[in-house]
């Protein structure tokens, strides 16, 4: 199969190539006691003042503020440690816009523009009925693909799985949230073995609607690469390891 099929095979669904694949699952349906409890989401107010709040905690590094600010689901994958290692990398955020505010059933995405040290960027905040952050993603769609790749990778690496999430399409979050992610990760690893680094990422192919970008990524079982699927906005779709993985090099 081309490097071509695959990409226009992935890019409308992701499906596993290796049975270790970050692959959409099928969502539950809700019971009738579970839809009985569902919330209703934020008013456009509310969901403006629970953005506020969470910029501002981001504007100030306060990495405590900001923790109390996830989910529970979020809170789980975690800790105020990991928040205050990921503000230290981050450009700090020198003022901020609320641009727009879209409520669904039970939860409230508001856009913002943040003015960092390193320029604009485009923030989607998605909050659950209590104001908290159940996800979020960033405007990429400027960003060189590649590096978008090489970034998520290393975010997985890395444990930081919040994170990765964010590189994540709204549709792909739904279907693979954090946790999901670190299973996946961790079930990569039990077929090559421990993480070492990332190389290099290399775009493969592109279509009008697709990239597939190969990330090359060292365990210390094998060297191969990850298959990043991402759509014309540079989101991530797909994500697959090889489905016949280099064998283990002989010692030196």
């Amino acid at each position: 199969m081309t490097l071509r099929a695959v990409l226009l095979g992935l890019a409308v669904a992701t499906t596993g190539l290796s049975g270790v694949a970050l692959a959409q699952v099928p969502a539950k349906a809700p019971t009738a006691a579970r839809a009985s409890v569902v919330q209703p989401a934020l008013s456009v107010e509310q969901a403006r003042a629970a953005a506020r709040r969470v910029l501002e905690a981001v504007k100030s590094r306060d990495a405590n503020a900001r923790y109390a600010q996830f989910s529970d689901e979020l809170k789980a994958m975690s800790s105020p440690s990991m928040v205050a290692a990921t503000i230290r990398s981050q450009p700090r955020i020198l003022s901020y816009e609320l641009l727009s505010v879209r409520s669904g059933v039970s939860s409230s995405t508001v856009e913002a523009e943040l003015t960092t040290t390193s320029g604009k960027i485009v923030i989607f905040i998605v909050l659950n009925h209590e104001g908290k952050i159940s996800r979020y993603y960033v405007d990429r769609t400027d960003d060189a693909t590649s590096e978008v790749a090489l970034n998520f990778v290393r975010a997985l690496s890395t444990g930081n799985f919040i994170t990765a999430e964010s590189f994540l399409s709204p549709d792909f979050q739904k279907e693979i949230p954090p946790a999901a992610l670190q299973a996946k990760w961790l079930e990569l690893q039990r077929e090559t073995g421990s993480f070492v680094r990332v190389g290099r990422a290399v775009e493969a192919e592109r279509t009008p609607d697709a990239r597939l970008v190969l990330v090359n990524v060292e365990f210390n079982r094998l060297t191969d690469n990850l298959y990043v699927i991402l759509n014309a906005n540079n989101q991530i779709v797909g994500v697959d390891f090889p489905e016949a993985p280099a064998k283990p090099l002989p010692a030196r």
